[in-house]
């Protein structure tokens, strides 16, 4: 059964493995010589085109060798376009999304507000009434960055029931207040969801155990460039454990300092790195996306 779902995933695209550096379109131009130029930038512009699991419109974009580029074969997808958020890979079983500060993963009993989950709903049901999106994890509202939906409930149910074991590096990076003391570090505690706030002990006190850890990019001007890595992935858990630390996240109004002036006008915190077995087909699935140029800008970081 395994088998003939793999074959089914794999037969959604046409697959080409890149032996020299060389331009896309001068690659795609070798590997389709039927197709003209126009037809190949047609390609492009409707994002079919992916570049190690990365949709790519750039023509002139610089392939190396050992790069996978794919050209989805599915004739009913549609343009995407959202200031709110970005399809960064998608097949016949997932997507996965870079998401903007500020828009709500889902929606909740209280919030019946546009969030990723009805951007995408809506989507998916372009091609077909019967599509649907269906939730696997949460970014916070203020959180930006990569996340991943299910395009059936057999998908969502591998993937929330062997999260643990699919998902093998989850990252984030942000800028918290104060020049941490220690280049890298483990927070571990017991994390209580209060509804309104999420307490975090020291010891087992019945909630769940949570640990986070970072090290520090760079220092600068009262500030620490941090990146993350979840062993566990709580509620608020980033948010918490820099509290515990004494270095709130900047832009944090509920773990943070009162009067924190936020130069980023943003909460600083970005999923930059989601890798994982594809539910499906066991394939290694990597996507990351560059940190938030506010990010970088605070501390002259010219790149990831």
């Amino acid at each position: 059964m395994k088998q003939r779902t793999y074959a089914k995933a794999q037969a959604q695209y046409t697959d080409y493995t890149v032996q020299e550096p060389i331009e896309l379109m001068a690659f795609l131009s070798s590997m389709m010589p039927q197709a003209s130029r126009t037809k190949i930038k047609s390609l492009l512009s409707k994002r079919i085109v992916h570049v190690d699991n990365v949709i790519t419109t750039q023509y002139n974009f610089l392939l190396k060798p050992g790069m996978k580029v794919r050209i989805s074969r599915n004739k009913n997808i549609h343009d995407f376009h959202s200031r709110l958020l970005k399809i960064v890979y998608e097949d016949a079983y997932l997507i996965v999304i870079d998401k903007s500060e500020g828009l709500l993963s889902v929606n909740t009993e209280r919030q019946k507000e546009r969030t990723a989950y009805t951007i995408l709903n809506e989507y998916v049901r372009r091609s077909s009434r019967q599509n649907h999106i269906y939730i696997v994890h949460r970014l916070d509202r203020d959180t930006s960055g990569l996340m991943m939906f299910a395009k059936d409930e057999k998908t969502q149910h591998t993937l929330r029931d062997n999260w643990h074991q699919i998902v093998f590096d989850r990252r984030y990076v942000a800028v918290v207040n104060g020049e941490m003391e220690r280049e890298q570090g483990v927070v571990r505690s017991w994390l209580t969801d209060r509804t309104l706030y999420v307490s975090s002990s020291s010891v087992d006190d019945g909630g769940k155990e949570s640990i986070t850890h970072y090290r520090v990019i760079k220092r600068k001007n009262g500030y620490s460039l941090l990146e993350l890595n979840l062993e566990t992935g709580r509620k608020n858990q980033i948010r918490v454990h820099m509290q515990d630390l004494g270095h709130p996240i900047v832009g944090d109004g509920r773990y943070g300092y009162e009067n924190d002036s936020n130069p980023l006008r943003r909460l600083a915190l970005h999923a930059f790195k989601l890798c994982f077995y594809h539910p499906v087909t066991g394939e290694v699935m990597r996507f990351e996306t560059p940190y938030p140029s506010t990010f970088k800008a605070l501390f002259n970081v010219s790149s990831t």
